[in-house]
Parts: structure tokens; sequence; C-alpha cells
């Protein structure tokens, strides 16, 4: 995985090919090369494997050239071309009805079928729930109650919610919502038979902070956040430098490639699956009763197989 600045990079210097491909420049693998710093074939795997792709782009007399009377018109600049084709690439992730219509919408405004960008997400698909989403939508910008039916453990029960966001953690959707005064969390699948009511709800801003400072959907209101002290060695500290949790904070970088860094949490869920993936990676320095919760659940696990 690239570091972010390596991607900032790619991004300029495709931005800048396009714009002056568009402009009607032609264009020669050396000498872009040499002006960006990088290898003729960093240049070369640019036009092959990211442009030629989606482009009617072609090489004659070793120059690139855009196919004459082509023109990049549908929008403005060429940076929203490439993020269009990440969106594009997320919402294949998400797959079903959702995909068809997304792909659809992004056609509108976009020239070529085919996209230079490809991304592997673990997205649950939810065009089933299409209705229902623009029922919640409704419900959040107009700050309306909603009633509805939810089926937890089997059992399926009436209620009437105050939903807040739509969210997803770790490729599930959730629905954000009040009941009785408390933020709860509500697995979109499992809300049914959405009414909306006429009953009008207030709602501070704190639910926006919450959310950006919470790492799963574990994240819980009314706890104080608390700090957690990890080490990383070399493999996991690089993926965690790359792509640092909400609230981490790293307290030293050591020589030999391991961190230790602080993370600030409100439920023990939302940093303990993290270090059970890494295992033997990454580890819990501190607090000790946490410490305790993960050797306790590694004993359990050692004891069933």
């Amino acid at each position: 995985m690239a570091y972010k600045h390596d991607y900032d990079k790619t991004l300029t210097r495709l931005r800048v090919i396009l714009q002056r491909l568009n402009d009607g420049e032609a264009l020669g693998v050396k000498e872009l090369a040499d002006e960006f710093g990088v290898s003729t074939r960093t240049i070369q795997r640019d036009f092959n494997e990211k442009l030629v792709s989606s482009y009617p782009i072609f090489q004659e007399n070793k120059k690139w050239k855009m196919q004459d009377g082509f023109r990049i018109e549908k929008i403005r600049d060429i940076d929203d071309k490439i993020i269009l084709d990440i969106i594009e690439k997320i919402t294949d992730g998400i797959g079903g009805n959702f995909a068809i219509k997304g792909k659809k919408l992004l056609s509108k405004i976009k020239n070529e079928e085919q996209s230079p960008i490809y991304t592997k997400l673990n997205i649950e698909d939810i065009s089933d729930k299409i209705y229902e989403i623009n029922l919640l939508e409704t419900a959040i910008k107009e700050k309306k109650e909603i009633k509805c039916q939810y089926k937890y453990k089997d059992e399926r029960y009436e209620t009437t919610i105050c939903p807040l966001k739509i969210v997803n953690y770790e490729g599930f959707w959730y629905v954000v919502a009040l009941r009785d005064g408390e933020v709860r969390k509500y697995y979109l699948k499992e809300l049914s038979s959405i009414k909306l009511t006429n009953t009008i709800f207030e709602v501070d801003n704190t639910i926006d902070e919450l959310l950006k400072n919470s790492i799963s959907i574990w994240f819980n209101q009314y706890q104080e956040p608390y700090e957690v002290k990890l080490f990383a060695n070399k493999s996991a500290a690089t993926y965690f430098k790359r792509r640092p949790l909400p609230t981490q904070s790293i307290e030293s970088l050591n020589e030999d490639g391991t961190m230790e860094f602080i993370i600030k949490i409100t439920h023990e869920m939302e940093i303990l699956p993290i270090v059970k993936y890494w295992i033997p990676h990454l580890h819990i320095i501190e607090p000790l009763w946490l410490i305790d919760i993960m050797k306790n659940d590694i004993q359990e696990y050692i004891q069933k197989i």
C-alpha cells in the first residue's frame, strides 16, 4: 500500500499529464520522467495501466497524444475526474442495485465506461433497503421521529426513534438514533415498516464529534474517553502510521521500526478486535485491566481448539 504522500504525487502527476494531453500536447516518456523525478517505467505504467484504458490516448513517434477531437469537457477539473473514478469503485464495492444505479448516475457526468482505479472493499449490499434509506434520510434532514419495527436476537418489536445518522463501520450499515433521550445503534437491515411521524425532535451537534472520534460501532456516549497504550512491532507500526486510528497519537518511534502509541476509546470493544487481528504484532501496554480481558479471551479460545 502506498503512503499518502506517494498517492498525492501520483494524483498530481496524472492530473498534469491529462491536462497537457487535453490541451493538445504530445508528451514523451523520458521528458516526463525527468520532469517528475521518477523512472521511465513509472511513467510508462501511468499510461499503460491508468490512462490508456480510460482515454483515447495513443503513441506516435514515441510521443503520447490525445485523439483528435476528444476533450474532457463534462467536468471542470481533472482532479474531479480521478476522484469520480475512486467513487465509482467504492460504489462497485457495495454491489447490487446500489452499484447499478450508482454507475448510471456517474455515467451522466463521465465520458468513459472503464476506470483506471480499482478498489477492494467489503461493504454489505443494502440495495434492497433503498426505500427505507430514503425515509431515514428525510427523517434525519427534517428531524422527525419515526415509528418502525426492529429485529434483535430473533425477536421483533415496535419502537419510536429519532434517527441522527446513517453510518458504516467495518462494512456494515447502522442507524444511530435517539430513543428515550439516549443514543442507540440499530443494524440497518433489521429496521423495517418505517413510518414518518409529524413529531419534531431536537438534537445538538455532539453526535458529529462523537462519531468523528469513534473507532467502531461499539462507542459509548456515556463513558468518558480513556487512554489505551499500545506497542506495535515494525510490521504493525508501518500500518498504523499509514492509517492511524481516529484518536491515535504516537508516543515514541524507535530505531528498530517499532512504535508506541496511545488511543482514546469509550468501550473496550473498540480496540480488542483490532489487537486480536494483529496478534502477535500488536499488544496492549496499559491499562492492566484491559490486558487481563485480552488474556482471558485468548485462553478461552485456546481451550476450545
